[in-house]
């Protein structure tokens, strides 16, 4: 990453982590993926149950690969012969892994579900949320977030499941009514009303969508 880039994002992490911080969120700064799956594996103890949406990031930071080990309880609602049974034992999981469709320099995360399994997860129910963010979802403000969101993380994920919305042919959103569409629950995240349960790491790197 060009030096300039990399300074850039650190300083403006520091803003991000005091928005987090305001708004009762811990914030970390990963100088990259090592040390990001580094931090994240540090807040989660050996044996705390573990399960997750369908995270992008963690995956790319190799997360997902080191809580499926046998020192974690890991629910895997892909491997599970009910899959609906699978997402409702996440309510009680001691940690939810997530990333974030956007965030704002302030700290705002915003998230888009078509199944709202991950954005009601985050919500409510586990005891602890983690998100892996990128430096490349940090948005200005919480308009830019949404428009993020809607055009940038929605179409991309829409054309990777393969799904006949208008988005996956231009590559913005329509707002489409579209049976295939993906933007059905908005979660704007502005504030944690318990203190220690979400926890923010950004990451100094494109990570996700």
């Amino acid at each position: 990453m060009n030096e300039n880039i990399y300074k850039r994002n650190e300083l403006l992490a520091k803003k991000v982590i005091k928005g987090l911080e305001s708004r009762n969120m811990t914030g970390y700064y990963s100088a990259d993926k090592e040390d990001a799956l580094k931090k994240v594996l540090e807040l989660i103890p050996e044996g705390s149950s573990v399960t997750m949406g369908g995270s992008m990031s963690a995956n790319e930071i190799g997360l997902v690969e080191a809580v499926k080990s046998d020192k974690y309880k890991f629910i895997d609602r892909y491997t599970a012969a009910d899959k609906h049974a699978a997402e409702l034992e996440a309510y009680n999981a001691d940690f939810y892994l997530a990333s974030a469709n956007a965030i704002t320099e302030d700290g705002i995360l915003v998230n888009i579900d078509g199944n709202a399994n991950r954005v009601s997860a985050i919500a409510y129910g586990p005891k602890k949320v983690i998100f892996i963010v990128g430096m490349n979802k940090v948005c200005d403000d919480i308009d830019g977030a949404i428009k993020r969101a809607r055009n940038v993380a929605a179409p991309i994920n829409a054309q990777r499941f393969g799904l006949s919305t208008p988005c996956t042919e231009t590559g913005s959103c329509f707002n489409c009514k579209s049976p295939d569409t993906i933007c059905c629950q908005f979660l704007i995240t502005r504030y944690s009303k318990h203190e220690g349960r979400i926890h923010v790491v950004l990451v100094n790197d494109n990570l996700g969508f």
